[in-house]
């Protein structure tokens, strides 16, 4: 089973990063955290490493709503999404499966909210193309 939803675009690394900010804020999603892997793992490492950003994205009243049935599912959250470059014009961006990672929790109404959150983000990986 994946735990990832994925797809390649076949664009600069600046262009994908708009594309996907722009496809997130369609769904409802706003990022609220960043992590530049390239230039943490050369700071603390001092190693090269492909273009690779982790963005934290999160649609507050689903978020809003995880919380009130499972006080502890921010440990889950925000929902994860990476842009790496694999070759020069060619990004691949991917999502966390929120359903899947939330299997973790025994509670059928996170679930029911992991799957609409599942759908979401189906969707805004589907509309990058």
């Amino acid at each position: 089973m994946d735990y990832y939803i994925s797809t390649t675009l076949n664009e600069s690394f600046e262009s994908a990063r708009s594309k996907v900010e722009a496809a997130l804020k369609d769904e409802g999603f706003g990022v609220i955290s960043e992590v530049n892997m390239q230039e943490k793992l050369k700071d603390k490492l001092n190693v090269d490493f492909r273009k690779y950003t982790i963005l934290g994205a999160c649609n507050p009243p689903m978020a809003y709503e995880s919380l009130q049935v499972e006080n502890k599912v921010g440990l889950l959250l925000p929902c994860n999404v990476i842009l790496q470059e694999i070759e020069p014009n060619k990004i691949e961006v991917a999502s966390i499966d929120p359903f899947v990672s939330m299997q973790i929790v025994d509670n059928d109404e996170l679930s029911r909210i992991a799957k609409e959150v599942k759908e979401r983000l189906e969707s805004f990986i589907k509309n990058l193309k």
